[in-house]
């Protein structure tokens, strides 16, 4: 693990600086004429230094990569990766098309080859290695900033916030997907053996993150950077809103807190969730307060929900938005990183890939009138309602099935007839299951949620698309669910003006979802409410990146999740009338090879073994 520490970088227009600390550097290359003097006590070097977390590079396999810095971290981009993970692809959401090496890992088969491409690979998605580099760099310029001569008190303390706000980040980022590590709060020499600690336990360690994102909450609100744009300005740009602010740092404190109140982490019972409630409450009002607010699902005007992830920089709903800026319609290519999310017959690409949601996420989708469907239980149930019928599976459906699914027959401009043709005519297939495309839907669904219709046969539509980091909507989420825990669901935190219940009920409301209460069947208990919220959240945040990832792994219920059998719904086209649709909808198990597994230890990624084989004090994940 020495190489975590080793490089960090330094990027700006005139000056690339390598180096595994200043003074090392300083000593081997004087003849560069940089000191630490003109490094640390101008602000405009000062500044280059600092940004490499958002926009480091690291010279790897001839060339160099630019993804040594948060946007490897961050959900979409993570997703946008070399046609093989969607993060979601790894659990029972979805299924890639083409057959790669998220199969794998999905099926428990987690190999070297993936584990070290999630290490250090400049080439994929390095998260470790650009996780400590970075770490290293907010350490350095923390203990540096005060020396900055040719900027004012209110510039160090925003660069303060930002330093312990990606500091934080950064460490979540390997609780995440590695579990609990040493807190680096200071900064170590890279040839130092002391960085072989032994791992804090994993509440401890969320509170330590916690510890950093109150202080950043502190600068920023010193420097007046709670929001960083005037109210209503929006100006990603002008006002360099890729930094992170203090709504963000209040945000991922009480997404920090959830976690660590969840049953794979709580250390003190009830009381853990009553911090996560308080700190989602106080969330919610610090960024109401700065003119945050949940958009409608959607709106004549098309200032809605979509706007979280294309057509616009940013939007009302944000607190932390990465703009990915504004690309072709096939960004890059159609074997390039949008080939991960449509796959080859929208990209006309033969090795493009695509999230494709299964039926058992699709069956996430309430009907209208709030029915689950999760169960052949609840599917009898709200057929007997005159709720649902599975001959006609897409009627009557929560609207957000429709804004965030693909499926056949949905509006799809340029398509035949303007519709998703996905189904079968005997054993003709139809347009988007042409067999010469290997990451085709094998399971008769595609993604809506970030497509702005932009196709092969709409190449003329690119546009600007967001990774929604942060939203108002998830903070009204983990209140709900943090409420639920510590008070049930007609319980609320001290001082805020909400109950669990109406908090979920709030955001359903936006959606155009009926109350929960509003359900014949409901019980206004913990345990009932407790699934009801969880089913909410898996259907607002689809496929946001890691949020159904990492829920189910801190719900403790991957077991479950990863013995799931998945589920396809190829239509076949009929005109037998007991399907007035005109196709068949039979529920079919997905091929073998892409059904998930259940290993002990994954919930956690292990490490290279190389590298744990170095570790005496820090005990590694398990191999799986």
């Amino acid at each position: 693990m020495k190489k975590y520490f080793i490089l960090f970088i330094i990027l700006g227009v005139s000056m690339v600086f390598t180096t595994s600390c200043l003074e090392k550097y300083l000593d081997k290359a004087p003849e560069s004429g940089l000191t630490e003097d003109i490094v640390f006590t101008k602000y405009a070097n000062f500044r280059l230094f600092f940004d490499a977390v958002y926009d480091g590079r690291k010279y790897y396999n001839n060339g160099w990569r630019n993804t040594w810095n948060y946007k490897t971290c961050c959900p979409l981009w993570m997703d946008l990766w070399d046609q093989k993970y969607c993060i979601n692809s790894t659990t029972d959401a979805c299924d890639q098309g083409r057959y790669m090496e998220g199969q794998a890992w999905k099926s428990g088969n987690m190999s070297e080859t993936i584990v070290s491409k999630l290490c250090y690979d400049g080439s994929r998605r390095p998260v470790l290695g650009a996780c400590f580099d970075d770490i290293r760099v907010c350490n350095i310029a923390m203990r540096n900033v005060d020396r900055v001569q040719d900027c004012t008190q209110d510039v160090k303390n925003d660069f303060l916030g930002q330093a312990y706000f990606m500091r934080a980040f950064y460490h979540w980022t390997l609780f995440r997907l590695w579990g609990p590590f040493p807190y680096l709060d200071y900064v170590m020499g890279p040839f130092d053996e002391t960085w072989d600690l032994a791992r804090l336990p994993k509440n401890e360690f969320l509170h330590e993150i916690v510890e950093d994102l109150d202080s950043a909450y502190y600068f920023f609100n010193l420097c007046n950077k709670v929001r960083r744009d005037p109210v209503g300005s929006l100006d990603y740009n002008a006002y360099e809103m890729y930094r992170p602010n203090g709504m963000a740092a209040k945000a991922y404190k009480a997404r920090v807190l959830l976690y660590a109140a969840s049953p794979l982490n709580n250390k003190n019972g009830v009381a853990d969730w009553q911090q996560a409630a308080v700190a989602a409450w106080e969330a919610i009002q610090l960024a109401e307060a700065n003119g945050v607010e949940v958009l409608p699902l959607s709106d004549p005007s098309g200032n809605d929900r979509h706007l979280n992830y294309y057509g616009a920089h940013v939007c009302e709903e944000s607190i932390w938005t990465l703009s990915l800026g504004t690309l072709t319609w096939n960004w890059g290519g159609g074997s390039g990183m949008i080939a991960t999310m449509w796959g080859g017959h929208f990209m006309a690409h033969t090795s493009a890939s695509g999230i494709n949601p299964t039926q058992n996420w699709v069956d996430k989708y309430e009907t209208k009138n709030g029915w689950p469907l999760n169960t052949e239980a609840e599917r009898a149930a709200a057929y007997a309602a005159g709720e649902y019928n599975d001959t006609t599976p897409f009627a009557n459906r929560d609207p957000r099935f429709y804004t965030d699914i693909i499926y056949n027959g949905s509006p799809a401009p340029g398509w035949t007839n303007g519709k998703a043709n996905i189904y079968y005519d005997g054993t003709t297939p139809s347009e988007l299951l042409t067999t010469a495309y290997l990451g085709r839907t094998y399971t008769g669904y595609a993604l809506r949620k970030h497509w702005a219709g932009n196709s092969t046969k709409q190449q003329g539509i690119g546009g600007i698309w967001a990774d929604a980091l942060c939203r108002l909507t998830e903070l009204y989420l983990d209140y709900a669910e943090a409420a639920n825990e510590a008070y049930g669901p007609n319980g609320s935190a001290p001082g805020a003006g909400m109950s669990a219940l109406a908090a979920a009920n709030f955001i359903r409301s936006k959606r155009g979802m009926p109350n929960f209460d509003a359900h014949p069947n409901w019980q206004a208990t913990a345990d009932y409410f407790r699934n009801r919220i969880r089913n909410e959240r898996c259907v607002e945040l689809a496929f946001e990146g890691q949020f159904y990832y990492d829920d189910v792994r801190r719900w403790m219920i991957l077991p479950q999740v990863m013995s799931n059998t998945l589920i396809a719904v190829i239509p076949q086209k009929t005109t037998d009338p007991a399907w007035p649709d005109g196709f068949k909808y039979v529920r079919t198990p997905l091929p073998a090879d892409r059904q998930p597994a259940w290993e002990e230890g994954m919930y956690y990624l292990p490490f290279l073994n190389a590298d744990a084989l170095k570790m005496k004090n820090f005990v590694a994940n398990p191999v799986w």
